[in-house]
């Protein structure tokens, strides 16, 4: 009998363990919640730098709107992130080249560099892919990789997810994965920016809506 109210206790004490164990976890991923990096009303929180493409909020989008011969725009945040899941929706006019910067800064020039996650509608297709900003070129081309660069689907919206982890960072474009990159360059944080690139083109449109992030 004392053998058997041991293992009972054993047994309980086992299953209280598990159980607590699951809430914890529960609890702590409870705490880390979507945030809404855009309030769908203005650009409050959101800074330019270089450039003038016009960039403005309106139905629910950010639009950035291109001025002939201008060079290189982006929109950034004020806030920067080290960790987190970032996605949104994008719709780019097919002749504009764009990106989204992640873990970016500004150089003594005044020029952002940092991560960018590649928007690009042109033949190349190689939307996904990981482009070092002013630093080292390409790191995660989509080259000889035709299934991935079929995913950017040209003059629609296309839903992009970004996870930035350590020294890893993985994209997704329209739910399939398109690169993974385990880096070496200790780099953890900054601001997370819209780049809309130079074109001699006027009136050239790229939006972003539903831009969430969950920080890790």
């Amino acid at each position: 009998m004392k053998n058997m109210n041991f293992y009972l206790k054993f047994v309980m004490l086992l299953v209280f363990t598990i159980l607590f164990g699951i809430l914890s976890c529960d609890l702590s991923t409870g705490n880390t919640q979507w945030i809404n990096l855009f309030n769908q009303k203005d650009l409050t929180g959101w800074t330019e730098l270089e450039g003038s493409t016009k960039y403005e909020a309106k139905n629910d989008q950010i639009i950035g709107t291109t001025i002939p011969n201008n060079p290189v725009s982006f929109l950034c945040t004020d806030k920067e992130f080290s960790n987190f899941i970032l996605e949104l929706d994008v719709k780019v006019d097919s002749p504009l080249n764009s990106g989204i910067q992640i873990r970016s800064h500004l150089n003594d020039k005044g020029e952002v560099y940092g991560y960018e996650i590649e928007i690009d509608p042109s033949k190349r297709a190689w939307s996904g892919g990981i482009y070092d900003c002013r630093r080292r070129g390409w790191i995660v081309d989509l080259e000889d990789k035709p299934e991935k660069q079929k995913a950017y689907k040209n003059g629609e919206w296309n839903h992009f997810k970004i996870k930035a982890n350590g020294d890893t960072i993985k994209s997704w474009l329209n739910k399939i994965p398109i690169a993974t990159l385990v880096d070496t360059l200790h780099d953890p944080t900054g601001f997370i920016g819209f780049e809309a690139d130079g074109n001699k083109q006027a009136g050239l449109k790229i939006k972003f809506k539903n831009v969430y992030i969950k920080t890790l």
